[in-house]
C-alpha cells in the first residue's frame, strides 16, 4: 500500500501570507483616508492663513494713488501667525498682491506601521490674493 504525502503546514503557510496581504491591503485604506484626511485639513489652512494674510494691505499708498498693495512683511507675517495659532507649521512667501502659503504635515500611520511605514508626509499649497470691492487687482 502507498503511504499518503505529508503535507502538513502547507495551509498555515498559505493563511499567514494571506493574512499579511489582506492586512496591507487594509492598512492601506484605513492609513490613506487618514493621509487624505489629513491632505483636506492641510489645504483649509493653507487657504485660511493665505486669506489673513492678504488682509494686510498698505492702506497709505491705496488712499495715496489708489494703488492696491500689499505690505509684504506685514502679509507673511500674519500668514505665519495664523499657521502657529492652528498649531501648523509651513512657509508664507507674499508679493504685492498675493500671499502664498505651503503647509507640511505628517500623518502618522495605524496599520501600515506593521509593514515598517510609520508617518506619511502631506503637503498643501494656496494662493490669495489682495481684492477691492469691486473684483480682482488689475
Amino acid at each position: 500500500m502507498r503511504t499518503a504525502e505529508r503535507d502538513e503546514g502547507t495551509v498555515t503557510a498559505f493563511a499567514v501570507i494571506l493574512t499579511s496581504a489582506l492586512l496591507a491591503c487594509i492598512g492601506l485604506v484605513v492609513d490613506g483616508g487618514l493621509a487624505l484626511t489629513a491632505k483636506v485639513r492641510a489645504v483649509g489652512l493653507a487657504q485660511e492663513a493665505a486669506r489673513s494674510g492678504a488682509q494686510d494691505i498698505d492702506l497709505t499708498a491705496y488712499r495715496a494713488n489708489g494703488r492696491l498693495a500689499l505690505r509684504q512683511d506685514a502679509a507673511i507675517a500674519g500668514a505665519r501667525a495664523f499657521l502657529t495659532r492652528a498649531g501648523a507649521t509651513g512657509t508664507a512667501t507674499a508679493t504685492l498682491d498675493s500671499v502664498t502659503v505651503t503647509v507640511d504635515t505628517e500623518q502618522p500611520t495605524t496599520l501600515l506601521r506593521l509593514v515598517g511605514i510609520t508617518t506619511l508626509r502631506v503637503s498643501a499649497h494656496a494662493t490669495a490674493r489682495a481684492l477691492t470691492d469691486a473684483g480682482a487687482v488689475p
